[in-house]
């Protein structure tokens, strides 16, 4: 029967006609109960990647992946909000959010997942603070909701199932990149949150999955569509991810820059992004009558206290003593793991910096344990950078511009790598824009 089904469902994918509903519901619920071979999954993950299918069988795929597992569900008002990124160097902001908007009164079931490759997974980031628990079923995420407003949980089997597998097959399959498939991986786990607003960070260039802004728009697109098919309000912010985001970089690192922000101080360029995607949630619920009025509500919370309270909550709801919480939010530095050693890396020449390749930084960061080669990879949580340099600020040749913690030695290499990730000219460079475009 698999493989007849497996058949008729291809067949309309070559013929460009959409997938009758029955069969596609039959395939997704025989993914999640792990009822067909990998062969014949492989087959039509192949058929999808090699032909695509279209915005509606998309959309129905989705709601299918979705329907899969546990669906949350939400009493009274909702005003449920969450944001995805395709994923960054430096990007901590799910930590920095997730409490600002429930300081603002949305409610924020957040699923997050771990890093591979060169970009960091919230959940490593959240594993660095002593007692935090990622692992939440469904029951105790919406408890923890109620309770603080807040939290941030890990992808579990629990949730949209079929995705497990599906993702799975397609990491060996070459078929990661086939944008119907990765709108339905990322949407079906969000929509299963029980949102009524969304907002995707789409992030492009060198560091990013999509290295173009076509390709960027082209999934910013597919994702908005099949979101909004599901009934919830969304928006994609296209952004720009050939530099780093903040200062911090790293796991315990972005925990620490998240808490320098959450005290109202912190790196301009991660704040800035932070409200700029709680803004537009707090403008889809209606929370806020504008964007630019949700950023000025964002900031507000982050700069009265407001966030950092909901933050320390979130915390202690999620396994963190009360004191430790405290603590991490007040000296962030006597809590979180650190590397053994620090290298301070100086200017090769004076002049402006004019760009620091995040792509550069990320891979030697690797190396050096703060990302994972494959899902079996430990991470070491105190690795990473500190980025004393901004786009246009003047160095003198010899002076630090970037410090890098490491518990293993430093090859030549890797000195060199980060060395050439600053470029420095002679004149000032435009000023950097981390937006390039919204969505609708």
């Amino acid at each position: 029967m698999g493989e007849d089904l497996i058949e008729r469902l291809c067949a309309s994918i070559q013929l460009k006609e959409s997938m009758v509903m029955a069969d596609l519901t039959m395939f997704i619920d025989g993914v999640a109960q792990r009822q067909f071979q990998v062969e014949d999954i492989e087959k039509w993950l192949r058929c999808v990647h090699t032909n695509g299918i279209s915005v509606d069988d998309t959309t129905a795929l989705t709601r299918g992946m979705m329907n899969s597992g546990a669906v949350l569900e939400w009493q009274g008002l909702t005003n449920v909000a969450d944001k995805h990124s395709t994923g960054g160097v430096g990007d901590k902001m799910s930590l920095i959010l997730a409490p600002a908007l429930a300081a603002c009164g949305l409610r924020v079931p957040m699923l997050a997942g771990r890093g591979l490759g060169h970009t960091g997974g919230t959940i490593d980031k959240l594993e660095s603070i002593p007692g935090f628990n990622c692992n939440l079923t469904p029951y105790q995420m919406q408890e923890a909701v109620e309770k603080v407003g807040c939290c941030i949980a890990a992808q579990n089997d629990a949730i949209a199932p079929a995705d497990g597998l599906l993702y799975a097959i397609r990491d060996v399959t070459n078929t990661v990149d086939s944008i119907p498939l990765i709108t339905a991986s990322i949407i079906s786990k969000k929509a299963a949150e029980g949102l009524n607003a969304l907002v995707l960070d789409v992030k492009c260039g060198r560091a990013a999955f999509m290295k173009t802004e076509h390709d960027a728009l082209a999934l910013a697109e597919s994702m908005v569509s099949a979101a909004k098919g599901l009934g919830i309000n969304t928006v994609a912010q296209i952004t720009d991810m050939n530099e780093p985001i903040g200062t911090h970089i790293g796991n315990a690192l972005e925990v620490l820059g998240s808490v320098h922000v959450l005290q109202g101080k912190g790196s301009a360029d991660t704040r800035n992004l932070v409200a700029l995607q709680g803004g537009q949630l707090l403008a889809l619920t209606g929370i806020s009558p504008s964007l630019e009025q949700g950023i000025q509500m964002i900031l507000e919370v982050l700069d009265n206290g407001e966030a950092l309270r909901f933050f320390v909550e979130m915390c202690v709801q999620q396994g963190t003593e009360r004191k430790m919480a405290e603590l991490l939010v007040n000296e962030p530095e006597h809590v979180l793991p650190k590397s053994k050693h620090v290298t301070s890396v100086v200017a090769a020449e004076s002049g402006y910096v004019q760009s620091i390749d995040a792509m550069a930084l990320a891979e030697v960061a690797r190396e050096l344990g703060a990302g994972r080669f494959s899902m079996e990879d430990s991470i070491n949580h105190g690795v990473g950078y500190v980025i004393e340099a901004t786009r246009n600020m003047t160095l003198s040749k010899n002076q630090p511009w970037i410090s890098i913690h490491h518990d293993h030695p430093l090859s030549s290499q890797h000195l060199t790598q980060i060395g050439d990730a600053l470029q420095i000219g002679n004149v000032p460079t435009a000023e950097f824009q981390r937006l390039i475009r919204i969505i609708h």
